[in-house]
């Protein structure tokens, strides 16, 4: 018989291996340590690079592999399984650091960033959302001008909740901003690249946040922060489809870390249903547990399938908006998925729980945000249903 459609290949599976024991022995052991200090691990960040999985999609002459999206979401989901926070510093300093100036990015602007951020030496931010513009992402308030003389981008404003915008080896966080009124009166956005350590771009302190502890989390703020009139990125009124199109791709890698959070639930859950004593024997055998791990294998497997499936798509170059499409149900079942995962997984442990040192109740504060981030389950839901042909306002 042939390969079925989304099947990984051998090379696939070859390299699951590879990233699975990376974070097995690099991050496994350290990874509710981080959780409780909240410490962003830099070195293991440059060691992620040394591997080679920030450049998986980038092009060789920038240091890259030139690789399928695919594989990018086999390392998301790897790292995931292991610590949600190191899953979620791939998927954006990738996703939506890196691939961007791939895609949009002039020559130079690549030759200048590209280098340092495919081998790991820095990270870059995705500046979208703001205090008022969350899902309703086109109400954008931050305003870039032209200076009189046309030569640099005045920029004031403000985002939040941008992953990789404060590190000590943040490089850049490129913004949507207002840069004038189209025909039509709405606005026109564009995307502007902001190098870390401009004067006016300050980092605020980081957010004390549910989950994700040993992600790299910022509020941003922007007070005339002058950058050359070459850092805009892409075509001028063209940054907001840039950014859409952009998170299409994010919620399939966002889908492979939700994957890897549903199977870290059936991993612990089935471990510890064989181990744990109660009734004369392993836990594992009353219906009430087994029946609760096996929901954990179907949450899996079907996550697996519709995100590999979109990862397909779009590495097959099948029309934008099948991936759309793919992109949105796989995010919206994985991630949901994920949530009902950790509270079954919570569930079987039972008052242990709800104890820190067990890896089920960092699982069970990571996932939440996976629902929120790179589009609501609602806005998946609008998206899905626009797809089918509704006129959902």
């Amino acid at each position: 018989m042939g390969q079925t459609p989304f099947e990984l290949s051998r090379d696939h599976e070859e390299f699951r291996r590879t990233v699975r024991a990376f974070a097995e022995s690099e991050i496994a052991p350290h990874a509710a340590r981080w959780d409780r200090e909240h410490h962003f691990p830099v070195d293991v960040v440059h060691r992620m690079g040394d591997l080679g999985l920030f450049g998986l999609t980038a092009p060789e002459e920038f240091g890259g592999a030139a690789g399928d999206f695919t594989s990018l979401c086999v390392a998301i989901e790897e790292l995931g399984r292991v610590d949600q926070s190191m899953g979620i510093t791939l998927q954006a300093g990738v996703g939506l650091g890196i691939n961007p100036l791939v895609e949009y990015g002039t020559r130079e602007q690549q030759e200048r960033w590209l280098p340092d951020l495919v081998a790991g030496r820095a990270l870059a931010g995705f500046g979208l959302t703001e205090p008022e513009a969350g899902s309703d992402a086109g109400s954008t308030r931050t305003r870039a001008e032209l200076s009189a003389d046309g030569t640099e981008w005045i920029v004031n404003g403000a985002k939040q909740f941008i992953t990789n915008s404060g590190s000590s080896i943040t490089s850049l966080v490129t913004v949507t901003a207002r840069t004038g009124e189209r025909e039509d009166g709405r606005p026109e956005i564009s995307a502007i690249m902001l190098p870390a350590g401009t004067p006016g771009f300050t980092a605020e302190p980081a957010y004390d946040k549910l989950g994700w502890h040993a992600s790299d989390t910022h509020p941003l703020s922007f007070q005339d922060v002058r950058v050359p009139a070459d850092h805009l990125l892409g075509t001028r009124g063209r940054g907001y489809a840039q950014f859409l199109a952009t998170l299409d791709d994010g919620r399939i890698a966002i889908s492979a870390l939700a994957t890897g959070c549903v199977q870290a639930c059936l991993d612990h859950a089935l471990a510890y249903a064989g181990e744990r004593q109660g009734f004369g024997g392993p836990i594992g055998r009353k219906q009430g547990v087994a029946f609760q791990i096996a929901d954990l294998q179907v949450m899996a497997d079907a996550s697996r399938l519709l995100t590999y499936r979109a990862a397909a798509l779009k590495d097959a170059g099948a029309p934008a908006g099948a991936v759309k499409q793919a992109a949105s149900v796989a995010k919206l079942y994985s991630t949901e998925a994920a949530v009902s995962a950790t509270r079954i997984a919570t569930q079987v442990f039972g008052g242990y729980g709800f104890m820190e040192e067990y890896p089920v109740a960092r699982l069970y504060r990571d996932a939440k945000v996976l629902e929120i981030g790179e589009g609501t389950s609602e806005v998946q839901r609008m998206l899905i249903a626009r797809g089918l042909g509704l006129p959902v306002e």
